[in-house]
């Protein structure tokens, strides 16, 4: 079965020694704080993501590495914090000291057409993680560092691949998109973004005084006294990919109340709930699911906010409940871990990080899986199209490797709209989660065929 698929695809990458692009015109030194949001330790690390294009005969001669450089430079006058480094004063309080050093970035060429990999995408892209953006630090660190690492590769049928890896305290998935469409349109020519970039970051900062009205269990400090935290070097990568039709047969098994439930929603569940089995907890163990809310609809953030505008609210259940009941449940919970974004949650979560010391995401049973989809990161176009994958390619990095997943819009080589989800586990689990998945799509086909019968049949009589 396609889902199921994993392909391990190598080539060869020459990379050109990495050089910083600094703004193409002078641009204020200064610092800027970030927000209490922004400088959280579970953001403490850098993303990658991928943009992957089609040739175009159009522009045969334009070379997309130097359309992009140069619209780098042009960009980052607008966004000049991201050409700075970022510093931490008293309390673990995070800043920008804005030298206009500039951002890392790579040139390569690959040996190797996008039609010889275009028929194995999604699957391949895990595999090929370090020849298409290679993390050249070395590192996950944030401090003292640039704050964006961009690879351009050229592909041998004048495709290429847009890589980015990108500091999480500077900017979320919208702040970074808006920062790549910025670049995108003056590489098209565009003089200034036609989204101006908004700092403004203490929007998101502590009340004076701060004070907690809110439980926030995905900041709890769980003492690990069952052994259940896993290595994130004894992990490995895969991708699946959902069709639409797929994810519309799971949302018809749910109880009626739940149909107008959201395909992230009941993707998000089926996903919680079978890696959780895949784990094989004892049945009186807890497990979290953190839910990525965006504040932008949730409270009065001017449009260019380009920084974290994110809250995790997050439920609790035992392995029992979560594995024992329907697919509803988990719905159900993930509905309620969402509601609870209100705009008293996100001001306590705010003031939390001051009061707590800025900690991290609890270790012991959580799940996150964050809705990438309507970003639009495959919409990016630099001239050549929009792209044909655009997205993270591993399920989390950094500190939170192996506890976040993502849902990405792709449509596979059989013209199929779906969801891409990333997932991180270590090898036994990732072959019953495997093994899970295949079995139950199983099931969701023969449900899917008699549901066509039946509406066949009906529209006969």
């Amino acid at each position: 079965m396609e889902t199921m698929q994993t392909i391990d695809f190598s080539f060869q990458v020459r990379k050109c020694q990495p050089e910083l692009i600094a703004p193409a015109n002078p641009t204020p030194y200064e610092f800027k704080q970030l927000s209490d949001v922004d400088d959280q330790q579970s953001l403490r690390f850098q993303l990658p993501l991928v943009n992957i294009y089609h040739h175009n005969p159009s522009l045969e001669g334009r070379d997309p590495v130097k359309v992009i450089k140069e619209a780098i430079a042009k960009a980052l006058v607008f966004y000049y914090p991201l050409a700075g480094r970022l510093r931490e004063g008293p309390g673990r309080k995070l800043f920008v000291e804005c030298t206009g050093e500039g951002i890392l970035f790579i040139e390569a060429d690959a040996d190797v057409s996008l039609e010889q990999f275009r028929d194995t995408l999604p699957y391949s892209l895990s595999s090929m993680e370090n020849n298409i953006i290679h993390n050249s630090l070395n590192s996950d660190g944030v401090l003292n560092s640039p704050l964006l690492l961009i690879q351009v590769t050229r592909l041998k049928c004048g495709g290429f691949i847009f890589g980015i890896h990108f500091d999480h305290t500077m900017a979320d998935g919208f702040g970074i998109a808006q920062f790549m469409k910025a670049i995108a349109e003056i590489a098209r020519g565009a003089f200034a973004p036609s989204i101006l970039p908004v700092w403004q970051r203490a929007l998101l900062t502590a009340r004076d005084p701060p004070r907690i009205t809110v439980r926030h269990y995905e900041y709890d400090q769980v003492v690990d006294t069952k052994s259940t935290l896993i290595p994130a070097n004894n992990m490995i990568d895969r991708l699946f990919f959902f069709t639409q039709r797929q994810i519309s047969t799971l949302r018809q098994t749910l109880p009626a109340h739940l149909h107008d439930c959201s395909s992230f929603e009941v993707l998000a569940a089926y996903v919680w709930r079978l890696r959780t089995i895949a784990f094989q907890l004892k049945p009186e163990e807890e497990v979290r699911f953190l839910c990525v809310v965006n504040l932008r609809s949730k409270i009065d953030i001017p449009l260019g906010f380009y920084g974290n505008a994110i809250v995790f609210p997050t439920v609790i259940t035992t392995v029992a409940k979560l594995c024992g009941n329907p697919l509803g449940y988990a719905v159900d919970l993930i509905r309620k871990a969402k509601a609870k974004a209100t705009k008293e949650y996100i001001k306590s979560m705010v003031d939390f990080m001051v009061i707590k010391g800025r900690p991290r995401f609890t270790e012991i049973g959580p799940f996150m899986m964050s809705d990438i989809t309507r970003i639009g990161f495959e919409n990016v176009d630099f001239g050549w199209g929009k792209a044909i994958f655009g997205g993270p390619i591993i399920g989390g990095c950094g500190i939170i490797r192996g506890m976040i997943s993502y849902s990405i819009a792709f449509m596979n080589r059989n013209g199929e709209k779906g969801i891409v989800v990333p997932l991180c586990l270590p090898p036994p689990a990732m072959e019953r989660f495997r093994a899970n998945v295949h079995a139950s799509l199983q099931v969701i086909q023969v449900l899917d065929k008699v549901d066509r019968d039946m509406q066949t049949i009906l529209s006969a009589l």
